[in-house]
């Protein structure tokens, strides 16, 4: 098994591809997640989607415009609680660079409207006037996939960035171990994973701790008895947008709903559900 990481998109791409050689697809494959982020980024100038957002309109590239795409076919499948349109609630929270670069402030964080109506036409997007898209970890799902895709040209491969997760074939040891935390591993031997959290990207304004999951209906970081979700989907796009979900709508309502994921309440507890034991 050859594996290999390096810094994309603001995180820790992981990769793992069963061959002999593989440095010329772990050289593609960082290639890849360069040309994605340049399209996707609001925190490049220079990229796609920032002259989308300072312009409001844009004759996208393919990427650009498939990725956008899936993220509004994700907030018409979940009743907007998924939604691409949360960037200037990310902003108000403090989010306004990368994180490695976020400063305790403080400045009281504030809230701003999401659901802004945005118009796909072919390749050509429209935003709703005093509206942007964030596209950060639906973006890290597809680039995954799009990268899982280059190395299975090599061999069986696993792509991890910063938790999303895809495979394609299966090792000879018959699934990929993924782990969840210290204690829990999943095995998968197809489809995707994702985690979504308020452990790890959190800051304070005003004394007040923000994160990054912002909640649509307020324009707000979530209020969930949450700490952590890891969903399986179709793909990592798909489980991206899951794990999102299912953390928005807190621990009963993701048992309800019984799809496979594991749960992290904030008193501690870990719950399974959708079969996984």
């Amino acid at each position: 098994m050859q594996r290999h990481t390096f810094q994309a998109m603001g995180t820790t791409f992981e990769l793992a591809v069963e061959a002999a050689d593989a440095k010329e697809a772990f050289a593609e494959a960082e290639a890849e997640a360069e040309r994605l982020e340049q399209i996707m980024s609001r925190f490049r100038p220079g990229s796609e989607l920032s002259q989308l957002n300072r312009d409001g309109t844009i004759d996208a590239s393919p990427d650009l415009a498939e990725v956008v795409a899936l993220a509004l076919d994700a907030r018409e499948r979940t009743g907007g609680r998924f939604d691409p349109t949360v960037h200037d609630a990310l902003v108000g929270a403090g989010y306004d660079r990368t994180f490695d670069d976020i400063a305790e402030s403080a400045a009281p964080a504030s809230a701003s409207a999401c659901g802004g109506r945005v118009t796909v036409t072919g390749r050509r997007i429209e935003l709703e006037p005093g509206f942007k898209l964030d596209l950060g970890g639906i973006g890290k799902g597809f680039a995954a996939e799009r990268i899982a895709q280059l190395l299975a040209l090599t061999g069986p491969s696993l792509v991890s960035a910063g938790g999303d997760v895809a495979v394609r074939g299966v090792p000879t040891e018959g699934t990929w171990a993924v782990g969840v935390d210290e204690t829990l591993t999943l095995g998968l031997t197809h489809g995707g994973l994702a985690t979504s959290g308020r452990d790890r990207r959190r800051w304070t304004r005003a004394g007040v701790e923000q994160h990054h999951l912002i909640d649509p209906s307020t324009g707000r970081p979530a209020e969930t008895d949450l700490v952590r979700v890891t969903a399986i989907g179709t793909d990592a796009v798909d489980a991206e947008v899951l794990a999102k979900v299912l953390f928005l709508g807190g621990s009963d309502d993701a048992l309800a709903r019984d799809v496979p994921a594991v749960l992290v309440t904030d008193d501690g507890r870990t719950l399974t559900t959708g079969g996984l034991r």
